[in-house]
């Protein structure tokens, strides 16, 4: 298998004493590359927590996870800033767009702050903003688009980079029932033309079948839904 992700007996817990709450006990998962992956499991079980376990957003935890072959274990602040900035990249329920950039500038943010040249990346900003219909609204401001577009606009300047991976956590959360339609059929087309692999978080049945694959965090652990 040609795994992107690798999970081996992660354990994770909040708190001590008469107040920990367990997380992950003894958890294992493998992502293969170029896989669709819908992660489901009940409110607070810990969906949102690996994500940002996988990031290294949160590295209180034992095992070891895997991105790329590469442990997190060890990384330093800067190698996990480039792993976030070249390899992975998120989408949250929240679009996070700044209100006084437009569209184009929102989606070339995180290349600036990176110390990466825009003008480097014109032409996959222009390939980016047709896949999410957004060239007609590339000047406009947030403000000015539906929130079914500000996702859209969220969704370009995670991919913009064209990382391995993308971490969704529940990215139609704020959407209505069409508007969540088409985001997850982008995801499908971006996961299907330019090979990035999806890992979502979903509360959502209808979103989760868009995955070729749905595993559920149950009792501390991650299983496959056959």
């Amino acid at each position: 298998m040609n795994s992107v992700i690798q999970i081996k007996n992660l354990k994770k817990h909040f708190g001590s004493g008469e107040n920990e709450a367990l997380i992950f006990d003894g958890a294992d998962l493998d992502i293969e590359k170029g896989s669709f992956v819908s992660l489901t499991g009940a409110s607070g079980s810990g969906k949102s927590t690996l994500l940002y376990l996988l990031g290294g957003l949160d590295r209180d935890f034992t095992g070891d996870i895997r991105i790329m072959g590469r442990s997190i274990n060890g990384m330093d602040d800067k190698q996990l800033s480039d792993l976030r900035s070249f390899t992975m990249s998120y989408v949250f329920q929240f679009y996070n767009l700044v209100a006084n950039l437009t569209v184009e500038e929102n989606i070339l943010l995180p290349i600036e702050l990176s110390g990466r040249k825009a003008k480097d990346y014109k032409k996959q900003l222009e390939d980016i903003l047709e896949i999410t219909g957004l060239s007609s609204k590339r000047k406009s401001f947030p403000a000015q688009l539906s929130g079914g577009q500000q996702q859209r606009c969220s969704i370009a300047r995670a991919v913009l980079s064209e990382p391995k991976i993308l971490l969704a956590d529940e990215p139609t959360g704020n959407l209505d029932k069409n508007s969540g339609a088409e985001i997850m059929k982008l995801f499908k087309r971006l996961n299907e033309e330019k090979g990035i692999t999806v890992l979502q978080v979903t509360h959502s049945d209808e979103c989760a079948a868009y995955g070729d694959r749905i595993v559920k965090l149950c009792d501390y652990r991650l299983e496959d839904i056959v």
